[in-house]
């Protein structure tokens, strides 16, 4: 029997209780297609700066290497904001990030007709959208140097540095386009070069790398009217290709196309080792514990997981062929109920993971 091993990151707020719902699900659907998951719970963000004072430990980093891939539910919590900035949970995100070289992050944005009345856009500008947005995840803004706060005379001054070289452009570049032409080829390379150097250099990359796509359409939207684009006529988008800064923002913004932050998995990879998968949504410290969070988007990146980093096609496709089945028969989460409630059925985390529990039985 194939077996793989996961290094499993639950971290903080409502990830031990997304976690438990998937660690379940995944073990049920190894069995059933006839392959064996070895999982490795390990600390990391507010969970590891209280048992190691740290928020990623070098034990926790390499678990991450010699596994087959890492997921990962959310970290994050306003107690450890009072801490240094190297000392809290982000910083440990990042450097997870850096230290694995996951330099690109794919956000997946695809509608399920069952909850086109989710969506705070009226139905008849969502219910056509399928895109992925390609960022950046290693370089630009949050990791440039230098960066920091200085005392001036005329009080304090902070700054910090958005860096690319061409080679970190046209790597992301090339994973943009190869998807797209798996997709509806078009690429949208979201920039601000109109006043920012930086952009400039992003664009003119990006453009070289085109060369060598001549069926793949590019366009180029600077990230404010991206923005807007994607809450006036979002359906207009295949990969939307952008550096890190514009995509974190983007990302969440077409998060809610879907209706709900809980319902977008992510997947964070590089170009040799373990890729991490991750929900887009953070760990929603004001509703931990409480066993309303949705698990969906946790499921969704476990089954991008199966699919890429475990070749495991036909599993992944199984399990949101599943997920499909229980939001048509009307189950929601608390987080995905509409005005238009109809027959709509509310459930909590751990319900949720009994209903596909017992789907996949």
């Amino acid at each position: 029997m194939k077996s793989y091993k996961i290094t499993l990151l639950p971290g903080d707020g409502i990830g031990p209780e997304i976690t438990n719902v998937t660690h379940k699900i995944l073990d049920l659907v190894s069995r059933k297609f006839g392959f064996e998951i070895k999982f490795k719970e390990m600390p990391f963000g507010g969970s590891a700066i209280d048992s190691d004072g740290i928020p990623f430990p070098d034990r926790t980093l390499q678990e991450c290497k010699n596994s087959d891939a890492v997921l990962l539910a959310a970290i994050g919590d306003p107690k450890y904001d009072e801490l240094p900035r190297e000392k809290r949970p982000e910083t440990g995100l990042l450097n997870l990030r850096s230290s694995l070289d996951l330099f690109a992050n794919i956000r997946p944005v695809k509608i399920i007709p069952s909850l086109t009345k989710a969506s705070s856009l009226k139905e008849d500008f969502v219910k056509e959208v399928d895109l992925v947005v390609v960022r950046e995840l290693t370089s630009g803004i949050y990791f440039g140097e230098p960066k920091g706060r200085i005392k001036t005379e005329k009080g304090e001054r902070a700054f910090n540095t958005m860096t690319y070289t061409s080679e970190e452009v046209k790597r992301i570049a090339e994973i943009a386009f190869k998807l797209a032409k798996q997709r509806n080829q078009k690429v949208c390379s979201v920039d601000k070069a109109n006043v920012l150097d930086v952009s400039q250099l992003w664009r003119e990359e990006t453009i070289l790398v085109s060369n060598k796509y001549k069926d793949i359409e590019l366009t180029h939207q600077y990230v404010d009217n991206a923005a807007m684009q994607l809450v006036r006529n979002p359906s207009q988008f295949d990969v939307i290709l952008t550096g890190n800064l514009f995509g974190d923002i983007l990302s969440d913004i077409a998060a809610m196309l879907t209706g709900s932050i809980g319902m977008l998995p992510s997947a964070s990879l590089t170009n040799d080792g373990p890729g991490v998968f991750e929900p887009v949504h953070g760990s929603a410290p004001d509703i931990a514990g409480k066993d309303i969070a949705n698990p969906i988007a946790m499921l969704l990146s476990a089954s991008m997981m199966l699919k890429i980093a475990l070749n495991e096609a036909q599993a992944g496709n199984y399990l949101e062929n599943v997920i499909n089945e229980i939001l048509i028969e009307g189950y929601r989460t608390s987080d995905l109920i509409s005005n238009d409630n109809g027959t709509v059925k509310q459930v909590g985390c751990s319900q949720m993971g009994e209903l596909l529990l017992e789907k996949i039985k």
